[in-house]
């Protein structure tokens, strides 16, 4: 994460991961604008490049050749990443709606969301085939494609509509690539029909002549059927009826057809033209809202109409970013004009392809393949091997080209920034803050938000015994409304391991120092994401303290309730329990990873899955099957907790090495040495460890000291209880609950852990 003590006085968002993004996220990374936050929204972690997407389905490339991991990309962008859908966006207010979060505001705005096959004109398509794009929708039915293709051996027939070059690569390419995957088990691949409906009559209608003929010439040497004027008509289940009148049954159906666009982008209001697509003049800029861009697929440059191809959204990537700083930056845009003629490389699903470029040349051969493959994966290579953080440079500070003067005082104002209440965030930011906030509302609460005063007034049901605890740390990412789902959640833990009900929380925010309107925009997403955990667990916010600082944090003090002899202990562990742990464990070594970059973005996604999910259901669980004892596993690792709970019991345990659940990736970037910070202090207590020296040569063992942050819960529980407790903290949604050792007598040595490995 790049650290700046500039102040934020600009938002530059970036909607969707298409190819221009990634080169202008390149770009900004190599050369930062101080001043500037940049947020990428996307709801993939990985972007495909589709140049190799047919040589991803022929076999020849493997998943991570073909994707851009846009985690370690945005992060060496500096780049905010919010992993969610965008549904709408008001350029008047300029704020882009998602799915899942609160509005996102944006001074600059860029588009890049590439297009999806067009099934509205045909009766049937929406609801029977399958477009190829999104890329990622079609990658998982292309694999559940294959799965019914090995797992039945029936005569299968499978139809591509469209007869494009995309459309002419995909069939080949599944052909090939369904027989390399039946030759593997000893099975022909006869059995299997593939067909191609044109709408005209040849294929690749936009390529030379030369082409179409290499082309027809391929699929009658492979044996494809070629349906010429074979317009659809009409899709129903497993038939598709083409406007000759003829009806062909097919096992499957994937649709190549013409682009189109995402609704949204016309009912906000930006100027569109006849088929939905962004109208952008020369500079990629709407022509009807300055400070918005599109470009891609989603984008029609209305002086320069051309075809919806990845090559002209690969050129557009650099004046694409170019014109984004000087829009940043209130100066004169530069046009851009596309090129008429560029190479074309389309491949024939065998490791060869046909290339062609203008009117004229088509060549044709293995030889062309491996250029393919040459060009594709030096492009790729671009956005894995990223250059060391001091290896950037850096731009002076935006205020000078601003044109308000809000940014100008607010960089002023960062070496003048005041201690003691001085620090605290204004009175008007947290009061509007809050006013769009709902706490829950609990009779036992007298005194909280809903009347302030100098301090929250909680009433103590007869019989109960309260529970308090406090934890606080700094972002660990760039999303403030995942990081107060994340903070929350991780503060409740430690009331829900006792089991206890949490009653209410104060919150302790620190905000980075910023322009008044930037700092009330990520308040209002943190304290959002956060009161929405609070909530779900009916816990009052009752009051807290916000200050501003170098860096984003957030804490909680909960107060909870429980009957005075049903509290939930770390002693009381007994001989011949059996130890439960209900999460995966990996947060402290995946997000050392993702600092440095090196860790792929669906680990972190993974890894913030299991962050946010709640313990309470958990806890609950595991008191109904007569836990004996309980912690959950957060900064000292799953040896430091379990440790603590050993001692207090004191009691000794064997522990399963190879049962313990990890979060993908953890064991990839423990391997490489990547540890957190807090990772020297936990091996302190290795000395717990029976037989270290034969433990620690096992290359999971540094797992074992990882810190975690909302982390999972750890329990004994009687063995004739074990296994329905496990079956029972599945189905709740711990997927990765296991059973992952025994509690023994204790011993007279002093090492009281024993690791099975």
């Amino acid at each position: 994460m790049q650290q700046s003590s500039t102040p934020i006085v600009k938002d530059l968002v970036l909607v969707g991961g298409g190819h221009s993004h990634v080169i202008v996220l390149k770009r900004f990374g190599m050369k930062p604008m101080p001043g500037v936050r940049v947020t990428l929204v996307c709801r993939d972690v990985e972007t495909p490049y589709s140049g190799m997407l047919p040589g991803l389905i022929a076999g020849h490339y493997g998943f991570d050749d073909v994707h851009i991991d846009l985690g370690p990309l945005a992060r060496f962008a500096g780049a905010r990443f919010f992993h969610d859908e965008v549904v709408g966006l008001d350029p008047e207010a300029r704020t882009v709606s998602c799915r899942g979060r609160p509005p996102i505001p944006y001074d600059v705005l860029s588009i890049d969301i590439g297009s999806t096959p067009y099934t509205g004109d045909v009766p049937g398509a929406a609801e029977h085939a399958v477009p190829v794009k999104p890329i990622s929708n079609f990658h998982q039915r292309w694999e559940a494609l294959v799965a019914r293709v090995l797992a039945d051996d029936r005569a299968m027939a499978i139809g591509v509509v469209g007869a494009g070059a995309g459309g002419a690569e995909m069939v080949l390419a599944m052909q090939h690539g369904l027989a390399k995957r039946l030759a593997a088990r000893g099975q022909s691949a006869e059995r299997l029909t593939f067909h191609l409906f044109a709408g005209g009559a040849h294929p690749l209608p936009s390529h030379p002549p030369s082409v179409r003929a290499r082309f027809e010439r391929v699929f009658r040497e492979r044996g494809v059927l070629f349906h010429p004027h074979a317009r659809a008509q009409r899709v129903d289940d497993g038939v598709l009826e083409t406007a000759d009148g003829a009806r062909h049954a097919l096992d499957e159906i994937l649709w190549v057809t013409r682009a189109s666009t995402q609704a949204w982008l016309g009912e906000s209001g930006l100027a569109v033209d006849e088929r939905g697509f962004v109208a952008v003049h020369p500079t990629l800029e709407s022509t009807s809202h300055r400070g918005v861009f599109a470009a891609g697929d989603c984008a029609s440059v209305l002086e320069h109409p051309r075809e919806k191809a990845g090559v002209f959204a690969v050129r557009q990537g650099k004046p694409l970013e170019r014109n984004l700083r000087w829009a940043l930056r209130g100066r004169a845009l530069v046009p851009f004009t596309p090129q008429r003629r560029f190479l074309s490389l389309v491949s024939t699903g065998d490791a060869r392809a046909v290339a062609s470029r203008g009117e004229v040349m088509s060549l044709e051969g293995a030889w062309v393949w491996r250029w393919k493959d040459w060009i594709d994966r030096r492009f790729m290579r671009k956005f894995s091997d990223l250059p060391d953080m001091d290896e950037k440079g850096e731009e002076p500070a935006l205020a000078s080209g601003l044109a308000d003067g809000d940014a100008l005082k607010a960089l002023s104002a960062v070496a003048m920034r005041c201690g003691g209440c001085g620090a605290k965030v204004g009175a008007t930011v947290l009061a509007r803050v809050m006013n769009d906030l709902a706490p829950a509302r609990r009779d036992d609460v007298l005194i909280g938000l809903h009347e302030p005063d100098d301090a929250a007034v909680l009433a103590v049901p007869e019989g109960k015994v309260v529970v308090q605890t406090v934890d606080s740390f700094r972002a660990m990412i760039d999303d403030p409304y995942l990081f107060g789902r994340i903070a929350a959640n991780h503060s409740l833990g430690d009331v829900f391991a006792m089991g206890a009900e949490p009653q209410a929380a104060m919150a302790i925010a620190t905000l980075p120092y910023g322009i008044e309107s930037k700092v009330e925009d990520t308040l209002r997403q943190m304290m959002t994401g956060a009161m929405e955990v609070l909530a779900d667990a009916d816990t009052a916010l009752v009051g807290g303290h916000t200050s501003e600082g170098a860096e984003l944090s957030l804490g909680f003090a909960v107060s909870g309730l429980i009957d005075r002899d049903a509290v939930m202990r770390k002693g009381g562990m007994r001989p011949g329990d059996r130890l439960i742990l209900t999460k995966a464990i990996g947060t402290g070594t995946l997000f050392a990873a993702d600092m440095r970059h090196r860790a792929r973005g669906r680990w972190i996604d993974a890894a913030l899955t299991s962050m946010v999910m709640s313990n309470r259901a958990g806890a609950e669980c595991l008191r109904r099957h007569g836990a004996t004892a309980c912690t959950d596993v957060t900064g000292f690792g799953l040896l430091g907790h379990l440790v603590e709970m050993v001692k207090a019991s004191q009691v000794d345990v064997e522990l399963r090495l190879a049962d313990v659940p990890l979060l993908a990736g953890a064991l990839e970037c423990v391997s490489r040495g990547i540890t957190s910070s807090l990772q020297p202090q936990n091996l302190r207590l290795r000395r717990a460890v029976h037989d270290l020296e034969r433990v620690g040569r096992d290359p999971r063992y540094p797992l074992l000291f990882d810190p975690q942050t909302a982390g999972g819960l750890l329990a004994s529980v009687p063995e004739a209880h074990a296994d329905a407790c496990v079956a029972e903290l599945r189905a709740l949604g711990y997927a990765a609950t296991a059973d992952i050792g025994v509690v023994t007598a204790a011993g007279e040595r002093l090492e009281p852990v024993t690791v099975v490995i």
